[in-house]
Order: C-alpha cells, then structure tokens, then sequence
C-alpha cells in the first residue's frame, strides 16, 4: 500500500487526473461489452473517437502513448472493476483516437499446452505499448461497422 501511495505522488498532476478519468471511464466500458458485445461497443467507440484531422504519431505522442498504456494497466489493475485487457486495449484506443492519432486495436491469441489463451493491446505506428514482448499472434479484426 505504501509503495502504491508512493507511486501515485510521483505522477504529475496530469498523470493523477488522468488516472482518475481511465478508472472512472473503465467500468462504462466494462458494462457496454457486457451489455452489447464487442463489436457494438467497439463500433460506438470509434464513433465517438472520430477526430476530424487524422496525423501521423510525433515521437513525443509516442511517449504520451506509452505514459497513458501504463495508466490504463494501473487503473486496470486498480479500479473499481478489474479490467481484462480487452477493455484496457479500447480505452487506450478510443484515447488515442480522440488525439487525432491512428492506432491499432490487436486481438492475438497463442495455445498453451491445451489451452487457448487470448490477448487484447495497442500498437501506434507499429510499436505496442506497454507491452512486454508479444507472444500472442495477431490477427486482423474486421473494420467496426
């Protein structure tokens, strides 16, 4: 507890804040995959995620990208629900979409021994974020409607 208390004073006033919005909007994201399913949720996300001038990831978006991956884990992990990847992943992606930037939803799956195992990230400009390395193999997901 002390170590999370800690942590949380070193974030800026901007990480904090942002922290606190993630945690707020994860359990909306929750409830609409539980209530609608993938790919309504996901189609309602882009919707409200269009951003009129669509550019290119700077180096320091970048940066941000990763800074916001890692808050999304925190809020994940921290929350008031306990958010799987998947909904980490559409937070992430609806943020980045909102900022004009152009990221890629990943769904990879991988088997274990008998067992399917299934993983949900974000790339931008080919680099994913907050990732240890992808053991998952992607593959492509249908455009949301």
């Amino acid at each position: 507890m002390a170590g999370g208390l800690a942590r949380l004073r070193a974030m800026s006033m901007r990480e904090r804040f942002q922290l606190c919005w993630m945690a707020a909007t994860l359990p909306l994201i929750h409830g609409a995959l539980n209530a609608f399913g993938y790919a309504r949720t996901r189609a309602w996300l882009e919707r409200r995620s269009r951003h009129p001038a669509r550019r290119i990831a700077t180096p320091a978006d970048l940066e941000s990208a990763h800074s916001a991956a890692r808050i999304a884990a925190i809020a994940g992990r921290r929350g008031m629900v306990t958010a799987t990847c998947l909904r980490q992943a559409l937070l992430l992606h609806w943020l980045l979409r909102r900022r004009g930037l152009q990221p890629e939803l990943r769904i990879g799956v991988r088997k274990q021994g008998e067992a399917l195992d299934a993983h949900a990230w974000v790339e931008l400009e080919g680099h994913p974020l907050q990732q240890s390395p992808i053991v998952h193999t992607p593959f492509d997901l249908p455009d949301a409607p």
